[in-house]
C-alpha cells in the first residue's frame, strides 16, 4: 500500500511541477524527489541532447546508380556471366566469384545500387550465348556467335555495340519491348531487385539504360524508379530503336511522363559522359533539329534530369583544361579523343557542350534568356562497369569490362582502336570511378531517391569521404569550430543542391564546407570552391577559390596554393598519411559577389596523392607499365552546386 501511494505522489509531482507548493521529501525506491527538483525536469528549456528532435540526413550513403550485367547485350559479349543477382550480393558485402574466375569481394559494403543493363534488346544476349536458331538463323548472328564460343568474345562485342550504333544490327537480334524474351528479362530484373532490397540495410533500385548513341555519339540516361514492382512492372523500358523507340531524349522524356501519369510512380533520369557525345550532351543548338533549344526543352530537361554523372570509368567530365586553363586540376582522367565507338575525332569546338562546368555556365545564360536552366544539375559519379561488380576502388578495381578484370595482360591491352581515325585506348586509360554519394535521412527507395530528386548528392571517385557544402547569408567564421557542421549548416543556409534567392541588402553569401577524410583512405590536400557567373553583357565566367587546405601553406604571388607534396611509393604502390588533413572545415564568404549576377558554386575535395590502380597491378603482377602509363592519381569529390539567382 506504501509503496502504491508512494508511486501516485511522484505521479502528481510529475504532473503539477513547480506549480506544487514545497512540501516534504518523500523517499522511493529510485531516491528522494522533491517538488522543485520535478520542476526542474519538466522546465520550459532546450534539450540537453543536441541530437534530440534531429531530422536532418547524418551520413552520406554511398552508392552505383549504374552498373550492367550479363543481361546487357556488350556486358554479356564481352564475357560477362553475372546476373542481376549476383550484382547485388555483391554490391551489399558478400563475396562472388567474378566471370574472370576469380574471387571478388569489396572492402565495405555499398548502401545501394540500381543494376542499369540496357533497355535495347534486353534478353537478346543469353540467347544469341546459347545459339537459339532463330537468333543465328542470321549470317552475321551467327558469325558473332562462333567468335564468342571461339574466346573472340571482346572482338564480337565491338563489332556488336559499333553495328547497334550504327543501325545495322541484325533484324534477328533486335529484341523489342513488345516481345515476350524481352518483357521476360524486364520482370527478372524488376524480381531481382524486389528480392535484394532490404530497406535500413540495403537498397536496390528498378533501373536501366537507355542507350540513344546515334552514329557513335553518347546521349545515354539511366532511368531510376522511386517505386516498386507493384508499379515497375505496369510498364516496359524505353528503347532506341523505332518505331517503338527513339534516339532522341524529348521522347525519353515523354515516356517518362506517360509513365508517371499511368502509374502515379516517380521516375528521374542521368545522363552520362558527356565527353564522348562530340558536342551533343549539353547543347545551345539541338543536334536534332538544327535549331536552338527551346522553352519545351529547357523545361523537360530540367524536369526529369536532375544529377548529372560527372565521373566513371570511360573518363571524369567536370571540366578539361582547354575550357579551363587557369585550374591545375581539370586535367584528371581525361578522356577526349572523339566519341564513343572513336568513330569521329573530336574538335576543340565540341568541347565546350560535354562538361559539366561549362554546361552549368551555359545554364545560367540559357535561364536569363528563357526563364528555366535545363542544366541546373547535380552531380554524382558511378561505375558504368559491365561485369556485375561495383569496385571502384584503386587496389581492388575489377575494370570496366570482363577481358580488364584483374590480370597480367591488361596494363598493355588495348580496349578501342580505330584504324580509320588512328584513335587507341589502352586499358590502362580506363579510370577506377566512381561511387555516388547521397545525403538520404534513411537508407530507403524513397529516402534516397527523394534526396536525388532535390540533388543533395555529390560524386566521388571511388573514395568514400563525407562531404557538406552549405550555403546562407549569416555563416560566421565561428561555425568552422563545430563538431556538428550540420546542424548549423541547416539552421542557416540551404545544403548542396539547394538555392539561394536575391540577396538581403547588403549581404554576401557565405558557405560552410567540411570533409573527412575516407576512414580507411587518404588524407585531405585541400577544399576548393568553384564559382561560375554570367555579368551583365550575357558573358561566363568561372573562378576557382581554395577555401580550405592542409599544413601551414601560403598562396604565393599567383594566388595560387603550393603542392601538398607526394608520398607514393610507385614500385611498392603505397603511400602514408603523414601530409594532408583528416578533416577540413571553413567559412568562405565570395569576396568579388555581385547581387546582380546569376551564379553557382560547387565544392571540390582533393586527396593528397596515392597509388592509381595501375600502380597495384604493375606490383602484383610484375607487369612493366607502358610509357605514358599514369601511375598515381588524386581522388576527389564533387558536390552539387547551390545556385543564386537575383
Amino acid at each position: 500500500m506504501k509503496a502504491t501511494t508512494g508511486k501516485l505522489l511522484i505521479a502528481g509531482l510529475l504532473s503539477l511541477g513547480s506549480a506544487l507548493p514545497t512540501v516534504a521529501q518523500q523517499a522511493t525506491d529510485i531516491g528522494t524527489l522533491d517538488s522543485g527538483a520535478a520542476g526542474r525536469v519538466f522546465a520550459n528549456k532546450p534539450f540537453y541532447s543536441p541530437y534530440a528532435g534531429r531530422n536532418f540526413p547524418t551520413r552520406p550513403l554511398f552508392g552505383d546508380t549504374h552498373l550492367h550485367t550479363g543481361a546487357s547485350f556488350d556486358a554479356g559479349a564481352f564475357g560477362a556471366r553475372l546476373t542481376p543477382r549476383d550484382a547485388y550480393r555483391f554490391a551489399r558485402g558478400e563475396e562472388v566469384m567474378a566471370s574472370s574466375g576469380q574471387p571478388a569481394k569489396l572492402s565495405r559494403p555499398l548502401d545501394f545500387l540500381v543494376v542499369a543493363d540496357h533497355s535495347d534488346n534486353m534478353g537478346m544476349f543469353p540467347d544469341l550465348f546459347a545459339g537459339k536458331p532463330e537468333v543465328i538463323a542470321d549470317p552475321q548472328a551467327k558469325t558473332w556467335y562462333d567468335m564468342i564460343k571461339s574466346g573472340q568474345g571482346a572482338t564480337a562485342a565491338l563489332q556488336i555495340i559499333f553495328s547497334f550504333g550504327k543501325g545495322t544490327l541484325p533484324q534477328s537480334m533486335i529484341y523489342g519491348p513488345d516481345t515476350r524474351a524481352y518483357k521476360n528479362a524486364w520482370q527478372d530484373t524488376i524480381a531481382a531487385a524486389e528480392e535484394y532490397n532490404d530497406p535500413g540495410r540495403f537498397t536496390a533500385f528498378i533501373g536501366y539504360e537507355w542507350t540513344s548513341n546515334t552514329a557513335g555519339n553518347n546521349l545515354h540516361r539511366n532511368v531510376i524508379f522511386r517505386d516498386n514492382a507493384d508499379k515497375a512492372a505496369q510498364v516496359v523500358p524505353y528503347t532506341t530503336l523505332k518505331p517503338l523507340g527513339s534516339d532522341n531524349p524529348r521522347d525519353l522524356w515523354h515516356w517518362m511522363q506517360a509513365y508517371e501519369d499511368k502509374t502515379g510512380g516517380n521516375v528521374l533520369a542521368i545522363a552520362h559522359n558527356g565527353n564522348l557525345s562530340n558536342g551533343r550532351m549539353f547543347p545551345l543548338i539541338e543536334s536534332f533539329t538544327g535549331k536552338p533549344v527551346d522553352k519545351t526543352y529547357v523545361e523537360q530537361r530540367s524536369r526529369w534530369e536532375r544529377l548529372y554523372e560527372t565521373t566513371q570509368t570511360k573518363g571524369t567530365g567536370e571540366a578539361h583544361p582547354f575550357l579551363s586553363p587557369n585550374d591545375e586540376f581539370a586535367d584528371f582522367e581525361i578522356w577526349d579523343f572523339g566519341n564513343l565507338d572513336a568513330s569521329e575525332r573530336k574538335t576543340p569546338a565540341m568541347l565546350e557542350f560535354e562538361y559539366a562546368r561549362s554546361a552549368l555556365k551555359n545554364g545560367l545564360k540559357l535561364e536569363a534568356e528563357l526563364g528555366t536552366n535545363p542544366y541546373k544539375f547535380g552531380l554524382v559519379g558511378s561505375s558504368d562497369a559491365h561485369t556485375g561488380l561495383s569496385a571502384m576502388e584503386e587496389d581492388n578495381f575489377f575494370g570496366k569490362t570482363t577481358p580488364q578484370e584483374p590480370s597480367a595482360e591488361r596494363l598493355t591491352a588495348t580496349f578501342v582502336k580505330d584504324d580509320k581515325t588512328g584513335i587507341t585506348v589502352m586499358d590502362w586509360e580506363v579510370g577506377a570511378s566512381g561511387y555516388a554519394a547521397v545525403w538520404a535521412v534513411e537508407n530507403t527507395r524513397e529516402s534516397i531517391w527523394d534526396a536525388m530528386q532535390r540533388k543533395e548528392t555529390y560524386a566521388t571517385t571511388g573514395s568514400r569521404m563525407a562531404v557538406r557544402f552549405f550555403g546562407g547569408w549569416d555563416f560566421e567564421p565561428a561555425d568552422a569550430e563545430s563538431r556538428n557542421p550540420g546542424a548549423i549548416g541547416y539552421a542557416k543556409g540551404v545544403p548542396m543542391g539547394g538555392d539561394l534567392k536575391a540577396a538581403p541588402e547588403g549581404k554576401t553569401p557565405s558557405f560552410l564546407v567540411a570533409a573527412l577524410r575516407d576512414p580507411i583512405g587518404a588524407n585531405l590536400d585541400r577544399y576548393q570552391i568553384v564559382k561560375g557567373w554570367l555579368d551583365d553583357k550575357g558573358e561566363t565566367h568561372e573562378q576557382v577559390y581554395d577555401v580550405a587546405w592542409s599544413g601551414d601553406r601560403k598562396p604565393g604571388a599567383d594566388g595560387k596554393l603550393p603542392s601538398v607534396g607526394s608520398t607514393v611509393n610507385v614500385e611498392n604502390a603505397t603511400w602514408t598519411n603523414t601530409i594532408g588533413a583528416p578533416e577540413l572545415i571553413a567559412v568562405w564568404k565570395d569576396p568579388s559577389f555581385d547581387p546582380k549576377q546569376r551564379a553557382f558554386y560547387y565544392g571540390r575535395v582533393i586527396e593528397i596523392p596515392t597509388p592509381r590502380w595501375t600502380a597495384y597491378d604493375a606490383r602484383r603482377y610484375g607487369t612493366k607499365p607502358l610509357e605514358g602509363t599514369r601511375m598515381t592519381v588524386t581522388e576527389r569529390a564533387y558536390t552539387s552546386p547551390i545556385w543564386y539567382t537575383p
